[in-house]
């Protein structure tokens, strides 16, 4: 377990610890004898904690499962699906023909920068609880239709003025989840 983790759980322990005090499950106000300690010291205890175990995982490069890109029964679109927890898909120089990605209390990474995209494809994306961080390569261009229910898209991708460029049409629809895009 990582330092960063430790130090989260013990700030979760001890927002917990004011709360079930001010609930009388146990005993300790000399301890939280301040007035201003009643509400805002366990949910900073509870915000910084959850923060620090959050922002442990998210910088570990080692949380994201490389994955070999799955295919689907036509030979050409791709298929992902992930459930509490992240898998990493990069590809390295072969056809890209479209994808769905699902998300369930989880994330997918997929790097496209270095696909070959020769047509107008199609990423059918779903997520709950969960996200996606998707980069394209900066010679094609990115058109997004979502439906998002305490969630969204950002698309942070370049757009080129060729109209002869390719396109990725990105259809996502997410709850509580969301959608990162990038080049």
């Amino acid at each position: 377990m990582k330092p960063r983790t430790i130090i989260g759980l013990l700030l979760i322990v001890a927002g917990l610890w004011k709360l079930a005090n001010m609930w009388g499950i146990i005993e300790n106000d000399w301890l939280w004898s301040q007035p201003w300690t009643a509400y805002i010291a366990p949910a900073l205890l509870l915000y910084v904690g959850a923060g620090t175990i959050v922002n442990s995982y998210r910088h570990d490069p080692d949380q994201w499962l490389q994955r070999q890109v799955p295919i689907n029964e036509d030979g050409k679109r791709i298929v992902c699906s992930v459930h509490y927890g992240g898998d990493e898909y990069i590809f390295h120089g072969e056809p890209f023909h479209g994808a769905r990605l699902d998300a369930f209390c989880g994330g997918i990474r997929m790097d496209l920068r270095e696909a070959i995209i020769t047509e107008d494809e199609e990423i059918d994306i779903h997520t709950f609880c969960g996200g996606i961080e998707l980069y394209v390569p900066s010679t094609v261009n990115v058109v997004v239709k979502s439906r998002c229910f305490f969630g969204g898209v950002s698309n942070q991708a370049m757009r080129t003025a060729d109209p002869s460029t390719p396109c990725i049409h990105i259809v996502a629809d997410n709850f509580f989840g969301g959608v990162d895009i990038k080049n």
